[in-house]
């Protein structure tokens, strides 16, 4: 295949989520939705700013949900800081934005299935013990990227390698 069908395959199919976004940038303009345009915007200005950043000009879908997943981690730990500095005006702000990002992201698993799955995951690297964490970490986060907290993963493989 030519290196610019190619290209332009590559382009049209990793293009998808950020399309969509542009377009919910849109659609939250011509609803006069606050909440939605602040939200949408800063994952356009996050996509932005990674394209520019890195040497890779591209980003797939999986590293846009990456960004998005980054983004809602920053809201709720903002929400928790406004709530507790008693603004929370300010926090319900953040928490509106962060149900609108959310929304982009894939439905995640139960702690059970988290479990279920690292229990697999376990199985296939041929972990042993405590010192095999790195290892079933880094299979781990790969197999449940988007699906489930980086806490809980870690919380759950170090349960099952300390049996």
């Amino acid at each position: 295949m030519c290196k610019f069908v190619e290209r332009t395959l590559k382009t049209h199919f990793t293009m998808a989520l950020e399309q969509q976004i542009q377009k919910d940038i849109m659609e939250a303009m011509k609803a006069h939705d606050e909440s939605r345009l602040n939200a949408t915007r800063g994952i356009k200005s996050e996509i932005l700013l990674a394209k520019t950043s890195g040497t890779e000009h591209e980003l797939s879908d999986a590293d846009v949900l990456k960004i998005i997943q980054k983004l809602v981690k920053q809201r709720k730990e903002s929400a928790e800081l406004y709530t507790q500095g008693n603004r929370p005006e300010l926090a319900e702000k953040e928490l509106a934005e962060m149900k609108v990002m959310e929304a982009y992201l894939p439905k995640a698993l139960s702690e059970e299935e988290v479990r279920n799955i690292l229990k697999e995951v376990v199985a296939e690297v041929g972990a042993t013990g405590p010192k095999d964490m790195g290892k079933v970490m880094g299979a781990a986060t790969k197999k449940l990227a988007g699906q489930a907290d980086g806490r809980l993963i870690s919380t759950i493989v170090k349960e099952l390698l300390a049996q």
